[in-house]
């Protein structure tokens, strides 16, 4: 009887140490700053799991039609002479873009591509040409000076490898059942080393803008988020309805349907032009956005390439930044 009790006793307390231990690990996950931890306990807490998405019968067809309807949206005729192959300046709305900052060209330093190699997020995965950011990452001392010559190679010349704008698109269904090509999210995979390119030249772009740009753009805007427009929202609201009895307020909300993929690029130099970017860059830019090889990828089917000329990539590390410029309109 006695050695039950002592038995029972080291099994209460040994259940009571592992709650204690797995109520701190909770602990640990909720006070750590990475939104990921605190998501990864309440998953926990709440033993919640994904539910399994179903996938209309894969075959070659379908993955070719998923690749023709992401890549349906066309340059039209009437834009594609705003910007000639030489980088001239063209007009807008009648008058001539002239710039309004110093222009110079961006030069990369080994530093800066060690910087972005060294930051790399190595949980995200590989482009289409399978090196996974863990290998830059690692070997960033032996290939920093390397992609450091070609970068600055590209940006002389106006051109980016093909290889670099190769992307794959992951498509996720939308539904647990999907029943249409429309119910499929397209979700880009790009090479890392084009990820770090375009964080340099995203750099370089920020800093290049003039102080006249809209203040009120919180998307896609370094320290500015969906909370600070929140808060300006609300209190530029409540500060109106203060002011007197009977005072409303009357709110337009619009959603841009397919937002990254029908932007002109044309277009877009034009107004990169006008705002002092050197022409090289914008040249680069120009190149960056045409003739941009895709294809699609879902289960064990791989779709035929499309060449891609309207539009940006999601989740390029560029898009946001140039698509925020594009519906920039000067006062």
């Amino acid at each position: 009887m006695d050695e039950y009790k002592s038995v029972a006793y080291r099994v209460r307390w040994a259940v009571r140490e592992a709650k204690r231990r797995y109520g701190r690990k909770l602990e640990t996950q909720f006070q750590q700053s990475g939104s990921r931890s605190l998501w990864q306990g309440l998953r926990t807490i709440t033993d919640y799991r994904s539910p399994p998405y179903g996938l209309m019968s894969v075959d070659e067809s379908l993955v070719n039609k998923l690749n023709t309807f992401f890549a349906h949206f066309k340059a039209t005729s009437s834009s594609t002479n705003a910007y000639n192959a030489n980088g001239a300046i063209g007009t807008a709305n009648g008058r001539c873009t002239e710039p309004t900052i110093e222009q110079h060209p961006l030069i990369i330093m080994e530093s800066d591509v060690r910087r972005v190699f060294k930051r790399m997020n190595t949980r995200k995965a590989a482009g289409p040409d399978g090196i996974c950011g863990r290998v830059l990452k690692a070997c960033t001392d032996q290939l920093a000076l390397v992609f450091t010559d070609i970068f600055n190679l590209s940006l002389t010349i106006g051109i980016v490898p093909s290889s670099f704008k190769r992307s794959t698109i992951v498509a996720i269904p939308k539904k647990l059942r999907p029943s249409g090509i429309n119910d499929y999210r397209p979700i880009d995979l790009t090479s890392f080393m084009m990820k770090c390119f375009e964080k340099l030249v995203r750099d370089f772009i920020t800093s290049s803008l003039p102080a006249s740009m809209d203040p009120l753009q919180f998307a896609y805007h370094h320290n500015h988020s969906t909370d600070d427009a929140i808060a300006h929202l609300l209190h530029t609201t409540l500060t109106d309805l203060d002011k007197g009895r009977g005072n409303y307020v009357k709110m337009l909300f619009v959603d841009y349907s397919s937002a990254f993929n029908t932007f002109i690029p044309s277009q877009l130099i034009i107004k990169l032009e006008d705002l002092g970017l050197h022409t090289s860059l914008c040249d680069w830019i120009s190149n960056f956005l045409t003739d941009r090889p895709q294809s699609v990828w879902v289960g064990n089917c791989v779709s035929s390439t499309l060449p891609l000329r309207t539009g940006a990539p999601q989740g390029c590390v560029l898009s946001p930044l140039l698509y925020s410029l594009y519906m920039f309109r000067r006062k």
